[in-house]
């Protein structure tokens, strides 16, 4: 058996995500810090990224001032708590397949969270992988505008999955 390490590479890396209300969606990116990804015989075996949580964009909102203010609140206590938690992270746990199970820890609390993973290697140097992960955000202390813990919000609930989407580049090491 070979194992091999890949450094990700964290300019050809990112999290594409959208998070949904009753009037609609926003999206946005957020960057990778660091991590790894490990292969044995060429499958994808482990790793773990750190994900810079303070480099969250919002793409659809347009008007500057709009942005600014929105990105404020994704960066308040009401939902990442960026000055306290600059940081989150997914450490791969288990590999069956395409099938990945991990521990992702956002605002200092780890759940176990599962998805599958494409992963392509070239000439054994670079590696890339794509996953969708689907989070509960309350399940992290994010409980802003939720139905399950605030009553009669009508059409400004904010639904409590959000999707990342997960693509990482990582070269031999």
């Amino acid at each position: 058996m070979e194992t091999k390490k890949f450094q990700i590479v964290n300019a050809q890396s990112n999290i594409d995500w959208i998070g949904r209300k009753v009037t609609g969606a926003h999206n946005g990116t957020i960057g990778i810090k660091d991590g790894t990804l490990i292969l044995t015989d060429g499958k994808l075996s482990g790793g773990n990224f750190v994900i810079d949580t303070a480099s969250i964009k919002i793409l659809d909102v347009t008007d500057p001032a709009t942005n600014a203010q929105f990105a404020g609140h994704l960066a308040s206590d009401d939902f990442f708590s960026i000055d306290k938690y600059p940081e989150a992270s997914l450490q791969i746990t288990a590999v069956s397949g395409k099938h990945v199970e991990g521990n992702l820890t956002i605002k200092g609390i780890t759940h176990p969270v599962s998805f599958d993973v494409t992963v392509n290697t070239d000439n054994g140097d670079t590696v890339t992988a794509y996953g969708k992960l689907v989070i509960d955000r309350t399940k992290y202390g994010i409980k802003f505008r939720s139905g399950n813990f605030f009553k009669d919000l009508g059409d400004t609930l904010i639904y409590n999955d959000f999707d990342l989407q997960v693509s990482l580049t990582a070269k031999a090491v």
